[in-house]
């Protein structure tokens, strides 16, 4: 088309009913109008419906039959003459997403206002989630990511909400590979502390594991200490443990979305393939990489076998996962909330700090601070409507206690109750892919 041609941009709002978008265009057919863009928006029952149109010769006929047509449905109409068609977006389309427990309006000033200051462009603006957590999606041009992320991370710190910044276009759909960390991530425990209260020692295995996830100790140094406490324990205290575990809010609804929507999904931990590889089998889990405890005449002689799972070796296990699967590190998300998640948090397309330490929350991508891990979901654009729905089609879904997206109707144990399949047997390796 012409960048001289005649156009309309026309702007109708007010209160929505069915069919009113139908009874517009039914009202333009006649006049043969090229449809040359259409936005519609709904919020609380007000719409508003953008139209872009070149009318062809017949300007003034379309303009007054647009003008009749919403007097009848009740809406105001706002035409603006103009020539040729939108402008082109420019280059460097990005997601931005903000969560908060609530979103004000001082955060969201603040938000627009970086893009702004940025020099990028707000494209359109989506609701991913409203309860218990609202979730905006934004959709941005003529903006770098990596120096955005820096500027926003100032207004998430200052304004207490989490901010995900991350390539848009094509970047944001297709498949990837999701790698979270165990202990206090997908599970609200720490496994090694379940083991030690069997053993008399909790507390001070906890006050090791606290050191370790800040930072302050080496973590292998700390993993040997505590694994040392557990000498003597009889095997069965993997049966006993596994039935402790306790799943996080929203774990089963993360992964089962992510499985649904055919991305890879793994585990890596500082703690046991024991506990760890019937959970992932569990969950549908593609692969877990663990430590394994050594065993000697049913009990547990204090020592790991093998190498140690630390920071280093979790990055490795990213990269190894993301290598099976076909996919690019850009295609990558870790979720971890310990220091010794720092390395795989690095090397990831987008790292996630789940609850995290501070030093953790400093270095991620973005954090996510509610307790439900299913948030991750919308640091990746899916919107809580997208999960329910699927849910809702999907009788054999089980429920998932806790979840931003509770299904009321259902009955079923809590999570972290334990479940049949926990009795599976681990590989013999520190790998499960269940």
């Amino acid at each position: 088309m012409s960048s001289t041609r005649a156009t309309l941009l026309v702007t109708l709002t007010g209160p929505d009913r069915p069919g009113v978008t139908s009874t517009v265009f039914a009202a333009l057919a006649p006049h043969d109008v090229e449809v040359l863009d259409v936005e519609q928006n709904l919020v609380r029952g007000q719409l508003t419906l953008g139209l872009l149109l070149d009318p062809s010769s017949s300007t003034a006929e379309v303009e007054a039959t647009l003008r009749t047509k919403a007097d009848e449905l009740g809406l105001a109409a706002a035409i603006e003459h103009g020539q040729g068609d939108n402008r082109a977006r420019r280059s460097g389309r990005v997601s931005v997403v903000v969560l908060g427990r609530p979103v004000r309006a001082g955060a969201v000033a603040a938000v627009t206002h970086s893009i702004s200051e940025h020099g990028a462009n707000i494209d359109r603006v989506r609701r991913l989630s409203r309860d218990p957590v609202t979730t905006l999606e934004l959709d941005i041009s003529g903006a770098d990511v990596p120096r955005l992320r820096r500027e926003l991370a100032l207004v998430a710190t200052a304004h207490g909400v989490d901010i995900a910044v991350a390539p848009g276009g094509l970047a944001r759909r297709g498949r990837r590979l999701v790698v979270m960390d165990v202990d206090s991530t997908l599970i609200q425990d720490e496994v090694i502390e379940l083991l030690a209260d069997h053993a008399g020692r909790g507390a001070q295995v906890a006050a090791v594991t606290e050191s370790a996830m800040r930072g302050e100790i080496d973590f292998t140094e700390s993993l040997h200490q505590r694994v040392a406490a557990l000498e003597g324990l009889p095997v069965t205290v993997f049966d006993e443990v596994r039935a402790a575990v306790r799943l996080t809010p929203g774990a089963r609804t993360l992964v089962r979305t992510l499985k649904r929507l055919g991305f890879t999904v793994a585990v890596v931990s500082g703690g046991f393939i024991e506990i760890v590889g019937p959970l992932a089998q569990e969950l549908g889990i593609d692969h877990a990489h663990a430590n394994r405890l050594e065993v000697q005449d049913g009990r547990l002689t204090g020592r790991v076998e093998g190498e140690v799972v630390d920071r280093a070796a979790k990055a490795t296990a990213l990269q190894r996962f993301a290598a099976d699967a076909g996919l690019p590190l850009s295609r990558t998300v870790a979720v971890g909330d310990g220091a010794n998640d720092l390395d795989m948090l690095a090397i990831a397309g987008l790292g996630v700090a789940f609850n995290a330490k501070p030093v953790v929350q400093q270095q991620a991508d973005t954090t996510v601070n509610v307790p439900h891990l299913d948030a991750v979901l919308f640091m990746l654009g899916i919107s809580r409507e997208e999960v329910e729905e699927a849910d809702l089609l999907d009788e054999t879904t089980m429920p998932d206690r806790g979840s931003l997206r509770p299904r009321p109707e259902e009955e079923a144990r809590p999570e972290g109750s334990g479940d049949e399949s926990t009795d599976a047997h681990p590989p013999a390796a520190g790998d499960a892919a269940p």
